[in-house]
């Protein structure tokens, strides 16, 4: 399935330029196979766009303005439609795709199909308040190891640093350190045996 975008590449608004360029860039990014067609350059594509957006869809002058989406034959929706899928996590519903292994999208997906809700729980899975306890958990874990991993540091240098002062004690004194203080007592007592004398 291709989806055709149909786009105007010589627009003179540039509202128009930016939320062509916002589709198929989200586009690219999820990888997904898109085919541009010109509005402004090929009559076929704008008559073709024209006819086939749905009557309720179309402004209230008629005319249908780019960007238009379509998955093949299929309608998808205008610029303003294909925003709020992407504000909502569904873009692939939008165009009519099957989600991604793995994405968000494919794991609501899977539980719709395969978690029919009793009382308020989801068959074979979790409900959105386990889900909520579930990772505020993660977050309260995550938050207590950052706030430790600091901590430890601290208290790793704290015990690094009594070390050394120990180890500065606790050292014997050399000669040359002894030395000033034999000095200094001998000159105490020299100056003590004098004053005796007198």
């Amino acid at each position: 399935m291709v989806i055709k975008v149909f786009l105007a590449s010589s627009s003179g608004s540039t509202a128009i330029k930016k939320k062509q360029q916002d589709v198929l860039g989200f586009l690219e990014a999820l990888k997904v196979d898109y085919a541009p067609l010109d509005i402004a350059c090929n009559e076929d594509n704008r008559m073709w766009m024209r006819e086939n957006v749905p009557v309720e869809k179309k402004p209230t002058n008629g005319i249908p303005l780019p960007p238009q989406i379509f998955n093949e034959e299929s309608y998808c929706g205008d610029y303003e439609t294909f925003f709020d899928a992407k504000e909502d996590n569904a873009v692939y519903a939008f165009l009519g795709l099957p989600p991604p292994p793995g994405s968000k999208e494919a794991k609501e997906a899977y539980l719709l199909e395969n978690g029919p809700v009793e009382n308020g729980t989801i068959v074979n899975g979790t409900d959105d308040a386990e889900d909520e306890e579930n990772l505020e958990a993660e977050e309260e874990n995550i938050d207590d190891d950052t706030l430790k991993a600091p901590v430890k540091e601290e208290e790793a240098q704290e015990e690094v640093e009594d070390e050394e002062a120990k180890g500065e004690d606790d050292q014997p004194v050399s000669e040359e350190e002894e030395a000033p203080e034999e000095e200094e007592e001998e000159e105490v007592t020299e100056e003590a045996e004098e004053e005796e004398d007198e």
